[in-house]
């Protein structure tokens, strides 16, 4: 017999619909077997589908792009949030989810919700060849975490980026962090774009978890605990940070696009 299942879409990342990052948000009674909720993914065909289900005083929380679990995604779970705030009314000013990645928090402060992320530094990294050819450009700079950051001189070399998906799909790491400064210091910190072919996302329009990489770079790079950011995806997304030693924060903003359920 076929589950109803209560599902939202969410933009994470603005304050408008048609920006930021869309994710879906699926609350379950219990844990469906894997395969099966990552064809939900699938079917949703968003950059990331979060799976929740209520633990204790917090929730258990699974993310999975459109091929493959993700072990760290921040716009589906500030979406999480949004929808566990707006439409659930969750009364606490926090949120604990339990991930693969450890416990994170999310807390609401205003109109923002700020996550509470582990810090992933990136260390100096020998590149793929693939990620060179990929990537169209000519990074000053190339690290590695999760992911590789090719630091770029300028905010219109990120910008200006056409990567060669096939050829960045090859590479070792999940995906790549392309980041420079902003041209304008007055608006933000720090620009980003971030491309993931090989899970399933050729460009991701806003990216919770590179932040995870990027907050510390920059703070050490600026001498700055407090930072703005902007990744200049298609879509785009506001984000901001703040590096917190071992962890991180991440504030943004989201909106409820879609409500309904999910027969499967």
């Amino acid at each position: 017999m076929p589950l109803t299942i209560p599902f939202w879409h969410i933009d994470a990342f603005t304050a408008e619909p048609f920006g930021g990052n869309p994710a879906g948000v699926c609350l379950l009674d219990n844990w469906l077997a894997p395969a099966h909720m990552q064809r939900i993914a699938a079917e949703n065909n968003l950059p990331e589908t979060a799976f929740l289900v209520r633990q204790g005083k917090g929730f258990d929380v699974r993310w999975f792009s459109p091929t493959v679990e993700i072990d760290l995604c921040g716009h589906a779970t500030l979406a999480a949030a949004h929808v566990l705030f707006q439409h659930r009314q969750w009364q606490g000013a926090a949120i604990e989810f339990s991930s693969q990645s450890g416990p994170l928090v999310v807390e609401r402060r205003s109109d923002l919700l700020v996550l509470d992320f582990p810090s992933r530094p990136a260390l100096p990294r020998e590149p793929s060849p693939a990620l060179h050819r990929g990537l169209g450009g000519n990074p000053i700079q190339v690290l590695g975490a999760r992911d590789y950051l090719a630091v770029f001189a300028s905010e219109r070399e990120v910008r200006a980026l056409a990567p060669d998906m096939a050829e960045l799909s090859r590479i070792d790491l999940m995906g790549v962090i392309a980041t420079a400064p902003a041209a304008d210091p007055a608006r933000a910190d720090f620009v980003s774009r971030f491309f993931a072919p090989g899970v399933g996302i050729p460009e991701d329009p806003v990216t919770g978890s590179s932040h995870c990489t990027l907050i510390p770079y920059w703070s050490r790079r600026l001498s700055k605990k407090s930072l703005h950011a902007f990744q200049v995806s298609a879509r785009g997304g506001e984000l901001f940070c703040e590096d917190a030693g071992t962890r991180v924060k991440i504030g943004g903003r989201a909106v409820t696009y879609a409500a309904g359920t999910i027969t499967a």
